[in-house]
Order: structure tokens, then sequence, then C-alpha cells
């Protein structure tokens, strides 16, 4: 495995001294966000469509530094009824990524409204009432699969090999079953971006997950999640209460470890290894406590404690 982040966890460095950071914290590369929920201090999407010596010097500034550049990012709800703007982000950097021999996309799978009067998107989470399974019909047949069809014809048209969607609460896609559902219905080149701190709040297990995805397993984003059991006694997991407040809340994303100890991730990692999976692992710094420089240096060194990064070579002696 290979080890990251993804640049808006230091999204007040310049481009340039973000990558210096890479190479300080001794990282193999870093995942850029192009747009949709990020502002994409470090990539400048309507200069690199319309300028090659750009996308150039790009490239450059991660191979003269010996870094990756792990994937373009596109986070955000391309379905969103009434901002198109999202879907054409995810259109751009796709077609960005094949002209740059990028071939990973990470982005997620969008949330249309519940029905086609609607103008806000509606994220379904139970069988009852029955009007739930109308929306849900509206939002998979009319909405969700063609708009994925037509997005993996242009990723293969673009030379785009894997779009990684992320497992994400108020997303079609949001567990195991809706991500093998949707690749079944457009096909191999969608898979996962398994981000474990998604599943916890949620109340899914990411180590049974690793290995139900299987093939289907594209990128890791390594993220933690703090359960705070008090609040959620009384709140359950269904918080939406602000980010910030983190003492108020009964889940919040945190830095790596502070959430789920080195033996979880050691686990975690060798589940991955289970599955099949030898990529990246790339660390999105979202803990509104501590510093991100800090928390970011805080989840290196624990991921280089236990992320297994080189091959097997163990052989049973002839007896």
């Amino acid at each position: 495995m290979k080890l990251g982040f993804v640049s808006d966890s230091l999204g007040s460095r310049t481009f340039e001294g973000l990558l210096d950071e890479a190479v300080r914290l001794g990282v193999n590369g870093v995942e850029i966000n192009t747009g949709g929920w990020s502002t994409a201090p470090h990539f400048d999407l309507a200069r690199m469509k319309s300028s090659a010596g750009a996308r150039t010097e790009f490239r450059k500034a991660f191979a003269d530094r010996g870094l990756d550049v792990i994937s373009l990012n596109a986070n955000g709800n391309p379905l969103h009824p009434t901002d198109p703007a999202q879907a054409e982000c995810l259109k751009d950097t796709i077609r960005l990524a094949g002209e740059m021999g990028i071939k990973t996309v990470c982005t997620m799978s969008g949330l249309p409204a519940g029905s086609a009067e609607d103008r806000m998107p509606n994220w379904i989470v139970s069988s009852w009432p029955p009007e739930t399974q109308s929306i849900l019909r509206y939002q998979w047949t009319d909405v969700l699969i063609p708009f994925w069809e037509e997005i993996t014809a242009l990723a293969n048209e673009s030379g785009v090999e894997r779009i990684a969607l992320e497992l994400h609460g108020n997303q079609c896609v949001y567990n195991v079953p809706s991500l093998l559902r949707l690749r079944e219905a457009v096909g191999p080149l969608v898979g996962a971006n398994l981000d474990p701190s998604h599943l916890f709040w949620m109340g899914a297990d990411p180590l049974v997950a690793a290995e139900a995805l299987g093939g289907a397993l594209f990128h890791v984003h390594a993220k933690d999640t703090m359960l705070n059991a008090p609040v959620q006694a009384t709140t359950s997991l269904l918080e939406n209460g602000s980010l910030m407040d983190i003492p108020a809340r009964s889940w919040s994303y945190i830095t790596l470890g502070f959430g789920h100890g080195e033996e979880w991730w050691r686990k975690f990692c060798y589940r991955l290894k289970m599955a099949g999976y030898d990529g990246w692992l790339s660390i999105e710094h979202e803990d509104v406590m501590l510093n991100s420089l800090e928390g970011l240096e805080k989840s290196v060194s624990l991921l280089k404690d236990v992320m297994p990064t080189t091959a097997s070579d163990y052989k049973p002696q002839e007896i």
C-alpha cells in the first residue's frame, strides 16, 4: 500500500507549500480536490481546462518532488436538482484526468430530488411510509442510472479507468449494497472509495465492508470518527447539529487514532489486504479541534506504523 493525503487537508497552504509538506511528511502522493463541495485552492479547474502548459506544470511539480498524483477528487452532489455546475465539475474533472494521464477520479454518486417537481435532494433511509419506494424508484431508474451510464461512457472515452464513489450519507450510494447495485447497472468502471468514518456513524462495519467489496474496492480515504456515547444515548446517530460543536454531537470526524486506536487501524489494513486491495490510503483531515498540520502528522505517523508496504515473500518450507 501507499500513503498520501487529500489536498484540502492543508487547504490554507499554497500549491507549492502543500507539496513541500507532503515531501516533509514522507508520503507518496497527494489527492487533489477539483471542485464540487471544495473551493479547490490547489487546482484552478478553468485554467487547467484552457492551458496545456498549466497541466504540464502541475504534473512537473509532483514529479520534481518524487510524488504521485493519487487521484483527482470532485466530491459533491452531481445530481443536485438546482445546481448543474456540480455535474459539470465532475465531467470536466474526468476529461482533465484523462488528458493528464490520471487513472482514478474520486467523487460521489449524487442525490436527486424526490420527484421531477422537487427542488431539493431527498435521502431515503427507511422503507416506510409507502412514498419512500416511489421516491427511490424515481431516483434510481429515472435519474441515477442514466446519469452514471453517461459518466462511465465519458470516462471510457477519456481513458479514466476507475471512478471511486465515496460511500457517504446523503447520497444514493452510501453502503456496500447500493454501490454493488449501481456497479451492476452501469459496469465495473464504477467502484468504491471506502472511508471508514462514514460507515462508523451509519452503523456499518468497515472491516466487513472491505471484504464484501472485494474487487469493487478502488480507493480508501483514511478518516476516523468519534462516537460520543453519552450524547448518542439520547440523540441516536441521526445527528444534524453543527459540525463545529463536537461536545454536543453524537458523532464527529476526528484525527486518526482519536476515535479508533492503532489496533483497529492495523486490523483495517489487514482486512484491505485480505480483500485484495493494495492501493492508496489517502488521509482526509476534517478534525475541527486539532490543528490541520498536527492532525495530519499524527495520522501519517499512525498509518506508517500499521500499513503493509512490501509484498509478501513467505513460502512454506518443503518438508
